[in-house]
This record gives C-alpha cells, structure tokens and sequence, in this order.
C-alpha cells in the first residue's frame, strides 16, 4: 500500500510542487524546445515521471509500474481503441472512393470560397474531428480548400482556425472520456463524469463556435468579406452552437460533433438555396500537392477507389474529378455518418444503456497489485479499471465500420486490409498516447499532481482565469486535447477543490481552453505546412494563427471566470 504525501520534498509544497512539474517541463522542452519525435518524447518523460515518482515522492517502484500500466492500458482502452477504430471507418470511405464523392458534394454548395471556407473548412472539419481528430481535419480539409482556387498559406490559416470548437468532442468525445476518467478518480466529486464534463464543455464552446465562422469570412476576404457574407457565416455558427449544446446535454456526448456539423452543414445548405452573395468571390484552382507530401496517419488514407479495390461494382471510378455522383452514390456517400448516429442513438436508449453497463458486457475491476491512497488516507479510486468492451465507442465503431463495408460494397479482403493499415499508419500515434497516459498515471497516483494543485490552489478564486490558459499550454505543447485533459484534468479538480472553485467547471475549462491551442501546435503546423506545399514556413503560418488563438483564448478565460461567479454560474451543471 501507498499513500500519498503531498510535501514530501524538504516538507516544502512549493519545491515539492516544482519536483512534480519536472515530468512536464521534460515533456514540454522534448516537444516544443528540441522538437523531438512525440512517441520518443512521451517514453522519456514516462521514464522521468516514474524516476521523480520512485526517488522524491517515494512511491514503491511496484507501485510505480503497476500505475504506469494501468495508465498505458487506459490508453489503448477505451483511447485509441475510438480512434483506430473511427479512422477505420473513415478510410473506407476512402478506400471505397466515396469520400471524394462526399467532398464533391460539399464543394457544389457555393463557387463563393468564404462560403466554401464555411462548409468545407468549418463544417466538414468538424465531421472529420468527430470520427478521426489527431490533425486529420486539417491535412484534409487544406487539400480540399486548395482544389478549390485557395493560395496555400491561406488554406492552411482557415483549416487551422476552423479546428478549434470541435476539439474537445473530436474521435467520438475522446478527450471528454479522458478527463472524465483521470478526475474522477482525483475527486469524490459525484458529477465528474463524462457526461456532466461533457455538458460543461457543450456550455462553454458553442460560444467560440458562434464567431469562428465569421473569423474565417475575414481570413479568407477582409472586411469585404464580412459585408457580403455575415449571413451563411452567422447562419452556420448559430447552427452548430446550437446543435452543440442540446447534443452535449440532452443527446449524447460521443455524438456531438457529428449532429453539430451536420445540422450546421444543412442550415448552410439551405440557406445558399435561397440567398447568394452580392459579390461572389471566386479563384482559379492552383496545383494540388500529391497526397503523399501528407504525413503518414494525417492524409487520406488507403488510396482511392480503383479495380478490385471493393469499391461500387459499375460505378466507374469515383475518385475521378470529373465523375457524374449519382443520387446512390452520395446517399452511400453520407451512409456511414447516419449508421454511427444510429448505432449510437439506440445504445444510449435508457433501457439499452443500463443493460450495457451490466456483466457481462462491462466488467469493474481493481488494478491487479495497485493499491494507493490519497493524503487523507482514502482509496484513489482510479485504480479501478472498467472494461466495456461490448458498450465502448470503439467496439461501436467496429460494427459501424462492419455495416459501412456492406453499404459501400467494400469486399472483406480490403476491409481487413485496411484496418491492419490504419494500425500500422498510427503506430506512432499509439505508442505516443499510450505514454502520456502512463505519464498521466503516474503522476496522479504517486502525488505529483496533488502537490502542484496544492500549490496553485494558493491563486484562490483568480485561479478562475489560469485554468483555460493550462489547456491551452497543454494543447499547443502536446497537439492534443486528450493529452492536454490525461496530463492537467486531475490537477484542474484537484486545485479547484482547493480554491474553493467549482471543479466541473475547472475540469471543463481544461479542455475549452485547450481546443484554442491546437492551431499553434506544432504538430498541426507541421501537417498543414507539409498539406499545402510550405513545409518550413511553419513560422509563417504560426504568425498568422497565434493572434487568432490569444483572442479566442482571452475571450474563453472572461467567460470562465464569469461562470465561476454569481454572474454565469447557473450555467455550470
């Protein structure tokens, strides 16, 4: 048994605090100073975690370990298990051809490219980051954009800043079961769970998402742009804000981002049916980079649809810009996105929810060998392990991916093949998350965590204000909101119940926050740059992005800080 000890360094909470922030400096100067491989990084800053764990905080090398697995296989369950599985998905369509059907579709919405902006950039990205997330948006949609007359660096800027109000539900609410998971088990708070966090966030970014939209007019055209193009711009961001928040709240949280890109997708639609600008901005198409210039695990994946690849038998081949999309081959097109909202939809039926929870489909179990408890004495409650493999999202998606197969009449050699790529294109991907959740473990387990929330629970109430900005720090470190919620959710509710602060609200602002630091990330700068042909001008690119993300950032922290106050606090839940 261990038992944590929060000032165990020279019985000082400040050093002890900045021997527990060691890991994360590591991780952060590895990533942002050296600019060193994620994977590799994640590995060593484990090893420092678990050296600082061993030698200053006194944590039984047994112990130690044990935490560190358990942390690891969090990651790859239920993590990674969304994501693969979700990418799956995702590359059959790609594999089928229909993806370029479905992004022809979108492309004959408007010639106008600030609404093209909207609807590729904005709402399809959205679709993208809920079913694939990890950068994937936005080596897509820049491609897309560019096909389409876009200059690269302006591509690049709109995908970039169109990826923010869709983070923290991206992979089927990834983060959000992150954050659930690691603070839950740092609080005996009751409501530290997926779906209040998950609420708190649908609170919180359909407010970003109601100006980005109209952020992305003036990127593309300037003030112009905002005088003959508000409308879809404000049409789309009320639509999605809107459908964000009732599907947070009253819907279901994996399934988020996908109703709020679709119904903001059809209101822009719609609209463009009956109105047209007074001026149409439109451009000349440039040259296209080969989609090999995109990083492995970020371009479209599996090749396009060709002879003998399970595509539509007949239909000619669909990756071909000039191919005629009859009505069947955009219904199919769209099919994958209704059967994942299906599959999910009955699942989350009350009676069908409950019997899921239950054995043998989800099994509640303590972490072989791992027993710690916190300062106060009481069990830490994340050593306990709940394996859903039947209810998890990822095993959803198997049967989502399944059912995509026989709609898209992809043939069961290619779909298998194409999931043993999408294991072998995320292979760093993996490694990567699987490290920072041990990483994340063991801190939270061996104390570090506690000692640095004890710290910056001394700011009190203007503790408020920092939150968002830790997500932020988090996120444009690490280029992921998931690591950004593994790596500080604890510590949020930690300091919280501190201060004296809400700490749903502080777990949440983790991940609101931190969708703002995605654009200045640099692995998303990177996958942008090499998307569009600048690879090394992601200097450029960061210059012209990081002006957008303090501002939205700044906007995030006011709004924090007035919900943790008499003002906004009866929009906490």
């Amino acid at each position: 048994m261990f038992q944590q000890d929060l000032q165990p360094v020279g019985d000082s909470l400040a050093l002890s605090a900045l021997c527990g922030a060691v890991p994360l400096l590591a991780l952060f100067v590895l990533l942002g100073g050296l600019r060193m491989k994620a994977w590799l990084a994640g590995v060593i800053s484990l090893v420092v975690a678990l050296l600082v764990a061993i030698t200053l905080f006194d944590m039984p090398i047994g112990q130690a370990l044990l935490a560190a697995t358990e942390g690891a296989t969090f990651g790859f369950f239920p993590i990674l298990w969304i994501v693969i599985n979700a990418i799956w998905v995702y590359n059959l369509t790609v594999a089928s051809g229909h993806f370029d059907v479905l992004r022809r579709s979108f492309e004959r919405v408007s010639p106008d490219q600030r609404v093209q902006a909207i609807i590729i950039a904005f709402c399809f990205g959205a679709l993208l980051e809920a079913l694939a997330g990890f950068g994937t948006p936005v080596a897509i949609t820049v491609v897309m954009l560019m096909a389409l007359g876009f200059q690269p660096m302006k591509a690049a800027v709109v995908a970039l800043v169109a990826n923010t109000a869709p983070v923290a539900f991206g992979a089927l609410a990834t983060p959000i079961v992150t954050l659930g998971t690691v603070t839950s088990g740092a609080s005996d708070d009751p409501r530290l769970n997926t779906e209040t966090l998950g609420a708190m966030v649908g609170r919180q970014t359909p407010l970003l998402a109601l100006v980005v939209p109209l952020i992305l007019v003036l990127i593309v055209d300037g003030r112009r742009g905002i005088r003959n193009a508000w409308l879809p711009a404000v049409v789309c961001g009320a639509a999605f804000a809107v459908a964000q928040f009732v599907a947070a709240n009253y819907i279901s949280v994996p399934l988020t981002d996908i109703i709020a890109s679709l119904v903001s997708a059809g209101a822009v639609v719609l609209l463009v049916r009956v109105w047209s600008p007074a001026e149409v901005l439109t451009a000349e198409p440039v040259e296209v980079r080969e989609p090999g210039a995109v990083p492995a695990g970020a371009r479209p994946r599996g090749g396009g649809a060709s002879a003998g690849s399970g595509s539509t038998a007949g239909a000619g081949d669909l990756t071909d810009p000039d191919h005629h999309d009859s009505g069947a081959d955009i219904a199919r097109a769209y099919a994958p996105y209704l059967v994942i909202i299906a599959i999910f939809s009955i699942t989350n039926i009350t009676a069908v929810k409950e019997k899921l929870a239950q054995e043998p489909w989800t099994t509640i179990f303590a972490w072989p060998g791992l027993d710690v408890h916190n300062a106060a004495g009481d069990p830490v409650a994340t050593t306990d392990f709940t394996l859903n493999w039947l209810p998890a999202a990822g095993t959803l998606m198997i049967l989502a991916g399944i059912i995509t197969a026989l709609i898209l009449r992809v043939r069961p050699g290619t779909a298998a093949r194409t999931y043993v790529t999408t294991y072998v294109e995320l292979r760093s991907a993996i490694v990567t998350v699987m490290a920072v959740l041990a990483l994340a473990y063991v801190m939270n387990l061996s104390g570090q965590t506690g000692s640095l929330g004890a710290w910056l629970a001394q700011a009190g109430a203007a503790f408020a204000i920092l939150s968002p900005i830790i997500g932020w720090l988090g996120v444009a470190v690490t280029g992921s909101d998931t690591s950004s919620n593994a790596l500080f959710g604890a510590l949020q509710v930690q300091t919280a119940q501190q201060a004296g602060l809400d700490q749903v609200l502080m777990a949440g602002s983790n991940s609101s926050g931190g969708v703002l630091g995605k654009m200045v990330s640099p692995q998303n700068l990177a996958i942008a740059a090499a998307a569009v042909g600048l690879a090394g001008r992601e200097g450029d690119i960061f210059r012209k992005v990081i002006g957008w993300s303090l501002v939205l950032l700044a906007a995030m922290c006011v709004i924090v800080w007035l919900q943790s106050t008499p003002v906004l606090s009866w929009m906490v839940p």
